[in-house]
């Protein structure tokens, strides 16, 4: 039996449910077009406990509060939200087919709004879950440096990467270590004399186990015991731009989507925004990118068929 979705033709997909997808799907709602947003519940946004950098929130928001709210805002203005995972994505005579697995759906325009992986350090799914939700365990100094402002930190990293995060981390706290992820470090002699002249400590890894306390969290070398307020990972991302890709849209040598200034793809009526594009990956970055998609979408269909209220 044929669903509604899979007769109904919509204006846009969203495939993503994190800011951008949600920003996104406000807009082209209130732009009066149909819009269905699609996504497996794993935006990293979920994963804030608190937010204090979100500009109008001075006391903070978690994310799921903030992904709450904005997931009640699309409805409002009549934004159809499926948890539903997209698995496949091509164009049948210039409309995109989106499948899952109870059906698919068709549509005129489609944005992709699926954001990146972190790559996680080695330690139980569960300790790993309670760490991020105590705020032992971080991964956007951007958003959250402030927080452990004299505090010690431990870095999980090593090479330009690992370097990098530290020295970014040094302006908020001199007792600071780097952590090389494997054993060894991979860092050039300059980058270790920038270290040592910056005070950050350089330990040999890898960390062979992870403990919890009341307000610190403890990692163990081979060699040694450290405790920290705050580890903050060093270990890149994945960008989730699979379905782009299969559709043959651009790809940049990181994986992340080619767009244009506009939010555009390579293929025409795909649009990309939020971290599955290269840049900062900041809610308030991703918000922007998306509001900029869903007007050049409107504007996009706008110009295939009239967009003239009846």
């Amino acid at each position: 039996m044929t669903n509604a979705f899979e007769e109904k033709v919509y204006d846009c997909v969203v495939i993503g449910g994190g800011p951008a997808g949600l920003t996104a799907a406000i807009y082209l709602a209130r732009y009066h077009l149909s819009v269905a947003v699609f996504h497996d519940n794993s935006s990293r946004a979920s994963t804030i406990p608190m937010s204090h950098n979100h500009a109008g929130f001075p006391d903070g928001i978690s994310g799921t509060e903030l992904l709450a709210r904005m997931n009640a805002q699309a409805q409002l203005y009549g934004a159809a939200i499926r948890r539903r995972r997209i698995t496949t994505l091509h164009k049948v005579d210039n409309l995109f087919v989106a499948e899952f697995e109870s059906g698919s759906i068709r549509s005129r325009a489609v944005l992709l709004a699926t954001g990146v992986v972190n790559r996680r350090p080695a330690m139980p799914q569960a300790t790993h879950d309670e760490a991020v939700a105590r705020g032992l365990l971080r991964y956007c100094p951007v958003c959250d440096g402030f927080e452990v402002t004299d505090k010690p930190l431990g870095v999980i990293g090593t090479g330009t990467k690992g370097f990098k995060e530290a020295v970014f981390l040094r302006s908020y706290t001199k007792d600071l270590a780097l952590i090389s992820p494997e054993g060894v470090h991979d860092l050039s002699e300059i980058e270790t004399s920038s270290l040592t002249h910056l005070g950050i400590r350089v330990e040999v890894g890898p960390v062979t186990s992870t403990d919890l306390d009341n307000d610190m969290i403890r990692v163990t070398t081979p060699t040694e015991t450290y405790s920290f307020a705050s580890i903050y990972p060093a270990l890149g991302s994945d960008s989730c731009s699979h379905l782009a890709s299969r559709l043959g849209a651009r790809l940049s040598d990181e994986g992340c989507v080619s767009v244009d200034g506009h939010q555009r793809t390579t293929v025409p009526g795909f649009y990309a925004a939020g971290d599955v594009v290269a840049g900062l990956d900041q809610i308030s970055h991703a918000m922007g990118q998306a509001g900029v998609a869903a007007t050049t979408i409107r504007n996009d269909l706008g110009e295939q068929a009239a967009l003239v209220r009846c």
